[in-house]
């Protein structure tokens, strides 16, 4: 055995490219060769387990390891670059409608067997985005039926999908067991005994490192990792509840934020050092932004993206995102920005809509530029996703555009037992029909440059 060893290392002695560190380079001089492998034999011997010798991300430093570098050594690294834009859906919900029966048409009632690969081959999606709660089980009843279905296990099968499929996989961590979102951000039932805010952030960083050990090790690494969801006022309340300025509110601080918030990032930056760390507000304010990332940034917050949740129905017209934009890559210049959330309806407005684009006729009625509508329909869809796109185009920092539940689809759903309690309503697919809206295909135009 020691002969074999010292035979490959003359074998690749002979063998030299140069290298960008992280890429092998594991001395870094800039090159891949003997004295790579020499370095890797170092770190096995004395039981180094620095993420940076972990090659083929089976959370090992070992002679699997060692193979891997072999291989790059003689055929080069794969080229695993992440594309500089993306675009997508949220389809966390997509292997819910599949087993349940739906049918995925294209645009001339073809039936698509496997929709997820056709998404990316016929509609140029780049990108996915999938949702994980702590334990779903704890959510009631109806929750479950609005969508609370994905725990690890969902997550792991979907993520290996997306993965497997070629699209680039963002994670979502909502840190609680049911919807994360500006109005609630409730503490998962089993971290309730918790008795400490120290003890609540190692919680964090625990089940984050085994979160993604576990994505890691079933071939289904992410390439973004949201650490909450639309966390404008904090996570984990009561003691993470904040405001956006900086203000604290129902018994939280910006210290108990910050505790968990790190712990996240920590957990990432180990397990997934390449992947893109992304902080997601929404902007049921539209000041909320700019303040959340100005008092983040005040407190050293960890993160590479500012990912943003923009429905004009809730949120406004154009000009408003517009706006926020502008201020956002002002005031955080080299940070990218990605619209994690967006969504209008074909066929009926969202509920509860604050905003009505499609007549003069319903208020509160927001003109858009020129006096135009968006309809209600296929048209309307299709028209927003054209001014959207063309307004995130203007600003270079925008990197990324997901549509939210573009995959609700019902469409030869059993209708006794539908997969949800209700449609959403700004869907990507006809629910009568199971054919796309024509915005589905239009989503791509923003990868053109």
């Amino acid at each position: 055995m020691k002969n074999r060893f010292f035979l490959s290392l003359a074998l690749l002695g002979m063998c030299t490219m140069n290298a960008m560190a992280g890429t092998g380079d594991l001395n870094d001089d800039g090159q891949l060769n003997v004295g790579d492998v020499a370095t890797l034999y170092g770190a096995i011997l004395v039981g180094d387990n620095n993420s940076k010798y972990d090659l083929n991300l089976d959370n090992q430093v070992n002679v699997g390891d060692v193979a891997t570098l072999y291989q790059y050594i003689i055929n080069g690294v794969p080229d695993d670059s992440a594309p500089e834009y993306l675009v997508g859906g949220d389809i966390s919900m997509l292997n819910k409608y599949l087993d349940a029966g739906a049918h995925y048409n294209d645009a001339d009632s073809n039936y698509i067997k496997d929709p997820l690969p056709w998404f990316g081959q016929a509609a140029g999606w780049n990108a996915m985005r999938v949702r994980l709660f702590v334990n779903p089980a704890n959510a009631t009843d109806a929750q479950k039926k609005e969508g609370v279905v994905q725990d690890l296990d969902y997550v792991v099968k979907l993520g290996k999908q997306i993965k497997d499929a070629g699209y680039q996989f963002a994670l979502d961590l909502h840190y609680s067991d049911t919807w994360a979102d500006p109005g609630k951000q409730n503490i998962p039932a089993e971290w309730k005994s918790i008795a400490t805010v120290n003890g609540l952030a190692d919680k964090v960083y625990s089940y984050t490192t085994e979160v993604l050990q576990t994505l890691k090790a079933a071939g289904a690494t992410p390439d973004l990792v949201q650490t909450g969801n639309e966390i404008t006022y904090g996570m984990l309340w009561p003691t993470g509840h904040v405001y956006a300025d900086g203000g604290a509110q129902a018994g939280g601080s910006w210290d108990y934020f910050m505790l968990y918030l790190n712990a996240a990032a920590k957990a990432v930056r180990e397990q997934c050092p390449k992947a893109k760390l992304i902080l997601h507000v929404e902007m049921a304010r539209n000041t909320n932004p700019a303040a959340f990332f100005k008092t983040a940034d005040g407190r050293n917050a960890d993160y590479d993206v500012i990912g943003l949740s923009y429905y004009p129905s809730y949120h406004g017209a154009p000009g408003v995102l517009d706006n926020v934009l502008t201020t956002l890559e002002t005031e955080h210049a080299g940070k990218e920005i990605m619209i994690m959330e967006t969504g209008y309806g074909a066929q009926w407005e969202l509920p509860d809509a604050k905003y009505w684009y499609t007549t003069a006729n319903k208020q509160p009625y927001w003109p858009l530029e020129g006096d135009k509508t968006w309809n209600a329909s296929g048209a309307g869809q299709l028209q927003f996703t054209k001014d959207l796109i063309a307004l995130c185009k203007k600003h270079e920092s925008v990197k990324g555009i997901f549509w939210w539940w573009p995959e609700a689809n019902e469409y030869w759903v059993n209708w006794q037992n539908p997969v949800t309690a209700g449609w959403y309503n700004a869907t990507l697919y006809n629910n009568y029909t199971g054919k796309p809206f024509p915005a589905l295909f239009e989503l791509q135009t923003f990868l053109e440059r």
